[in-house]
């Protein structure tokens, strides 16, 4: 099994449109997944002091080396039954969106290193508040790959407004001249937020749900005649996301000479300092941490001026 902290190795799959999972249960049979780069650590659940008027999936908190972390019931976060017997169990330790959290599991499997073209989209058939943001298989059983960052959505109560100042000096710098941007994200609660937050600054936006399905769509407009580069002044993508990942998309339009003057920005709920030589490497123009919505909007303005 891979080490969660062999960080060079995991680095190294940058790229390649690879991916590490770290594989836990919930309490049942069925396979969970999440993005090992998102993951400190997975230790045995320690003693929790309970907040009181906190979240209801919130069951404590939790000192880690020296922080003082939340501890979310992640089968309750996704509308199962609570975890018993914490003590017994689990607490995966990750970074979302800048901030440390503790999700609780009632088991930790294994670790897992498959492609991005073995992760699909969950099926249309499992509704809009399912939690998936893909499946794998793996042993011939299916995974769920859980969409964090809508559980942490509903849990911490992200502010998707600009800033009003911001909001009305951006929106009359765009009025003339209304730009166009393409966001490719996996997760439908961050798809939402950056294009409420584009709108509100007077930016139009096109939407794909994974890399694949947005460099077909710039393949598509290129095929057309446009001069991609003009008709769509920025692509915003997450980092990791099923069939093809955010640097190997950047990669494929700096290799395609119809696409390679595209502006890519990067956005993503992964933090650490290793993305900003992986900016580099895959030749995006720029890194930005999720979720900020005055610095996105800021970050875009500066792209597109």
């Amino acid at each position: 099994m891979s080490s969660i902290n062999d960080v060079d190795q995991r680095t190294n799959l940058a790229g390649t449109n690879r991916l590490e999972l770290l594989l836990f249960r919930l309490g049942g049979s069925q396979l969970y997944g999440i993005n090992v780069f998102k993951v400190r650590e997975a230790i045995p659940c320690p003693a929790l002091t309970t907040m009181p008027n906190s979240h209801p999936v919130i069951r404590g908190i939790a000192s880690f080396r020296g922080n003082t972390v939340s501890i979310l019931d992640l089968s309750q976060s996704i509308g199962r039954r609570a975890i018993e017997n914490p003590e017994q169990s689990f607490v995966i330790l990750t970074e979302y969106n800048r901030s440390l959290q503790g999700f609780l599991v009632s088991q930790v499997d294994r670790i897992i290193n498959i492609s991005w073209s073995e992760v699909l989209p969950p099926p249309s058939a499992s509704g809009a508040g399912n939690y998936m943001t893909a499946i794998t298989k793996v042993d011939d059983k299916i995974v769920q790959i859980i969409d964090v960052e809508q559980v942490l959505s509903e849990v911490m109560n992200i502010d998707v407004a600009v800033s009003s100042d911001l909001a009305e000096g951006l929106s009359e710098q765009n009025a003339e001249d209304r730009k166009h941007i393409l966001v490719a994200d996996d997760s439908s609660v961050a798809r939402n937020q950056i294009k409420r937050t584009l709108d509100q600054i007077g930016i139009d936006t096109t939407i794909a749900k994974n890399g694949k399905e947005a460099l077909d769509i710039l393949k598509n407009w290129a095929a057309e005649g446009l001069n991609v580069s003009e008709h769509v002044s920025l692509l915003i993508s997450d980092i990791e996301m099923p069939e093809m990942d955010g640097y190997t998309l950047t990669a494929e339009i700096r290799k395609d000479p119809a696409l390679k003057d595209l502006r890519v920005l990067l956005h993503t709920s992964m933090s650490g300092s290793f993305n900003e030589s992986l900016v580099r490497k895959v030749g995006a123009d720029k890194f930005l941490p999720k979720f900020s919505a005055d610095e996105l909007a800021a970050e875009v303005q500066a792209l597109i001026a």
